[in-house]
């Protein structure tokens, strides 16, 4: 998730048309009852939450979202069903169907659920007592439910846009409907969920929309129902994926496609009336996959494309399979064509590098964005001679000063009140692309790209933290890096950079005296 420069500023010297070194960077039944019975103990259930030990936001230890994810269980799918009304400043009717395994013996379960009206939950088909509590949703089915069982959890909801004002993220209103941006916490706006990146599942999502609207959404799509003046179109994924990387784009779009290396099928969503224009941009993708697939290995999913969308975000993100850009990083003339191929190939690296591998916690960041950005360096470099070694003094030179502001990449400051997607800044950017640079200077570049290679097949549709990266590394150099690694990912100041010892980073500002 690169955040997207103001175009007003205009090209420059090296790196004066992307952010200034200091900017931020943009988760078994019992025994049936009848019908009366049921509701009587979801009745007899709610007195008890009531009336006993009061609910409470639960999290599963996130050092920088402490009440994100929700301990218990572990979801294995996700059916998410949404209507649309034809507006986007309107809620969303939902139905969200949770199956997942027990970890532990549960009496409630927590989800995370803080944006929406919820109109009814039912667990394994009864009808089960809930409540708010912070931005959890809390749900008390009739009957304990064991460890080691499988259970599903219906919950039917709306779905309601945020204003940009309110919140970063959740439904981003586009010019014609509405698409998903739900890094990093923030999918729970959206549906009720395990919202937290260790726990992956599979997905399968329905969109009914108004003629002349698309919906299109994560996977490859497996069915698509005309009834009346509505559609209904069906996607599944192939593979498991974080809730922070959902997408559904609904607008008066146009679904374009082409083929990508080894048959891959590329699909790109635009509003149609800009089709002809973005043409010359779809089609690079391509070569890109061909470019990334050269450096680290097959593409990991079964679809990839673009979904340009006629929003002000202020950034562009990775989600799985269909990743979101603004429109305007390709129709706004300011933007040197190098840079805005580089961001393309930042965001497909993602499909690899925080999708396919995801963070095991949100400290491990840095392993998504450091390594985006090093190969959307490398694709400057080789493409346009933005040279990567110019990039990484310039970054050397300002580490220091984003350590002090924002952590040592692989330990990064908490978010500041109420701007959780301000943990995106400098350090896990260029900051943690710069490790990688002093990595590959250590143990030399054939062992720094058999090292990428094994990270993104060892850890392939699953999670991943720093810790596992550094003993990856350590084995394929056949030395201990520990050591080495650990004042680069968690020092307070930058460490030399091996074979440069000429580079200097500038001290950060001392604090003014109050």
């Amino acid at each position: 998730m690169p955040l997207t420069p103001h175009p007003r500023t205009g090209p420059g010297p090296a790196h004066a048309d992307r952010p200034g070194p200091d900017a931020p960077r943009r988760r078994t039944g019992s025994t049936r009852r009848r019908k009366a019975v049921a509701l009587l103990a979801s009745a007899v259930s709610v007195c008890l939450l009531a009336a006993g030990a009061p609910a409470e936001p639960l999290g599963v230890g996130d050092r920088l979202f402490p009440h994100l994810g929700n301990p218990g269980y572990d979801v294995a799918s996700y059916d998410l069903s949404f209507h649309y009304s034809g507006s986007n400043s309107k809620p969303l009717t939902a139905v969200t169907t949770i199956d997942a395994w027990t970890t532990t013996e549960l009496d409630r379960i927590n989800l995370d659920f803080a944006h929406g009206e919820v109109r009814s939950v039912q667990v394994d088909g009864r009808p089960a007592a809930f409540t708010g509590a912070g931005e959890d949703l809390v749900v008390t089915p009739d009957e304990p439910l064991p460890r080691g069982s499988w259970t599903r959890i219906t919950v039917r909801h709306t779905s309601d846009p945020v204003s940009a004002a309110d919140r970063d993220g959740g439904w981003v209103r586009t010019a014609d409907g509405l698409a998903m941006a739900n890094q990093a916490d923030v999918a729970h706006l959206v549906f009720p969920c395990n919202d937290h990146p260790s726990d992956k599942a599979m997905f399968t999502i329905r969109v009914t929309a108004p003629d002349g609207y698309t919906a299109v959404a994560n996977g490859l799509p497996t069915d698509v129902d005309r009834v009346g003046r509505a559609t209904t179109w069906t996607y599944r994924t192939q593979h498991p994926m974080a809730t922070e990387l959902a997408q559904v784009s609904i607008g008066r779009s146009t679904v374009l496609h082409r083929e990508g290396p080894h048959g891959l099928p590329v699909r790109d969503v635009v509003p149609t009336k800009d089709r002809a224009a973005l043409e010359p941009w779809l089609k690079k993708t391509p070569g890109q996959l061909a470019w990334m697939e050269k450096r680290v290995g097959i593409y990991p999913f079964e679809t990839y494309g673009l979904l340009m969308a006629g929003a002000d975000t202020g950034f562009e993100l990775e989600t799985q399979t269909l990743s979101l850009f603004e429109k305007d990083l390709f129709t706004e003339p300011a933007y040197p064509k190098w840079y805005v191929e580089s961001i393309m190939v930042h965001e497909l690296a993602h499909q690899w590098f925080g999708d396919s591998v995801s963070p095991r916690t949100w400290s491990d960041l840095w392993l998504n964005e450091g390594h985006a950005t090093w190969y959307e360096a490398l694709y400057a470099e080789e493409k346009a001679g933005r040279t990567l070694e110019a990039r990484m003094k310039a970054a050397y030179g300002a580490s220091d000063r984003w350590r002090a502001a924002g952590g040592p990449p692989a330990a990064p400051k908490p978010p500041k009140p109420g701007q959780k997607i301000s943990i995106f800044r400098p350090n896990v950017y260029d900051g943690a692309a710069l490790v990688l640079y002093a990595l590959r200077q250590e143990i030399g570049r054939k062992s720094f790209e058999s090292l990428e290679r094994a990270w993104v097949q060892e850890h392939r549709d699953g999670t991943a933290s720093t810790a596992d990266f550094v003993r990856l590394a350590s084995q394929i150099s056949g030395r201990d890096l520990g050591g080495f690694l650990q004042g680069w990912l968690y020092g307070e100041k930058t460490p030399a950079m091996p074979g440069h010892p000429d580079w200097k980073a500038v001290a950060p500002a001392a604090a003014p005296v109050k």
